[in-house]
């Protein structure tokens, strides 16, 4: 059944929650030292709770993203925008998405080295969307610390799951290089496919081509998109949203079923529709039995002023075996 209390995430804890406690080495059973630490931005679409849990000790560090609303900027994370933006694109008010500054992470940055890390590992939301992966990289030359900086090449939970695999082998007491591995083997498990009632919003932010999102309208076709290769492309061309929503929902079971038994999960994002959201995701735990509940949160501000209102995004990732070690080590 589907989780929707976005403050509980009860399986997201039960197998994330060990993250809190550091994996024991060997011989004297000792703690291992958290060296790496982790730096993304607010498209990661990471549970609020969860960024609270490990940013405490500095070893996670979320980078907001500024959203524009006619003549104000707010900040993804810092201000409560979701119904400030629903309003805007409902009334046909401009609403634009901007990097973070360059300056931004070398704060982030340089507070990982006055907090004793030895290096950190920097996963965003790919480069083909926005320029805040070379912000990263602008700051991670003009500071001491060693930076890897890495362009997830997606967005939303997608991103958020390779954070959370960094987030882990960080933990775990990884270097630099292994935190930076588990985050690319994690990111190049997931999938984001997605259903917009309208591309108006994502050709107004230059997401997709005019010629296409005319054609969409002018036939009134219910697009279905995905992201591949860190670019929104178009998946497939349905009439009707209910039709539109049910293929939605059959290209995600068939993604989670070709991957290894029992390790597919899944998570929903939408804007201003919860209550659809809530019904996608019934039907792909129903349709995928045994798998974890299915995360829904509501679409980040700076993803969602893309998309537009109506919009639901499934992402379709997997489990880790190495998540599950001894008892006493967390995931």
């Amino acid at each position: 059944m589907p989780d929707r209390d976005p403050a509980g995430w009860p399986w997201l804890k039960e197998r994330l929650g060990g993250l809190r406690q550091p994996r024991s080495t060997a011989p004297g059973n000792s703690p291992a030292v958290v060296r790496t630490a982790v730096v993304t931005d607010s498209a990661a679409a990471l549970p609020a709770d969860w960024v609270r849990a490990f940013s405490g000790d500095g070893r996670l560090a979320v980078v907001p993203m500024p959203v524009m609303v006619g003549a104000e900027i707010y900040g993804e994370g810092e201000d409560d925008i979701t119904d400030t933006i629903a309003l805007a694109l409902a009334s046909g008010k401009p609403v634009k998405t901007s990097r973070p500054s360059p300056g931004q992470f070398e704060q982030a940055y340089l507070a990982a080295g006055r907090l004793g890390f030895d290096a950190v590992v920097s996963v965003h939301i790919s480069g083909e969307l926005s320029g805040t992966v070379d912000s990263a990289r602008l700051a991670a030359a003009r500071v001491g610390i060693p930076v890897e900086v890495i362009d997830s090449r997606t967005v939303g939970m997608a991103l958020g799951m390779g954070v959370q695999s960094a987030v882990r082998a960080a933990t775990g007491g990884g270097a630099a290089a292994e935190v930076r591995t588990s985050a690319e083997q994690e990111l190049a498990r997931t999938r984001v496919y997605f259903y917009v009632p309208s591309l108006e919003q994502l050709r107004r932010g230059g997401r997709i081509g005019a010629g296409a999102s005319m054609w969409g309208t002018m036939f009134s076709i219910k697009p279905l998109l995905a992201v591949v290769d860190g670019k929104v492309v178009p998946l497939e061309k349905i009439r009707s949203a209910a039709k539109a929503i049910a293929r939605l929902q059959e290209i995600a079971v068939s993604d989670a079923a070709s991957r290894p038994a029992g390790l597919a999960r899944f998570a929903v994002h939408h804007f201003g529709n919860p209550a659809e959201a809530d019904q996608l995701a019934l039907e792909l735990a129903t349709a995928v039995p045994g798998s974890p509940p299915v995360q829904i949160s509501a679409l980040p501000a700076v993803l969602a002023a893309h998309a537009g209102l109506g919009v639901l995004a499934v992402v379709v990732g997997e489990t880790t075996p190495a998540a599950d070690p001894e008892p006493s080590a967390g995931i």
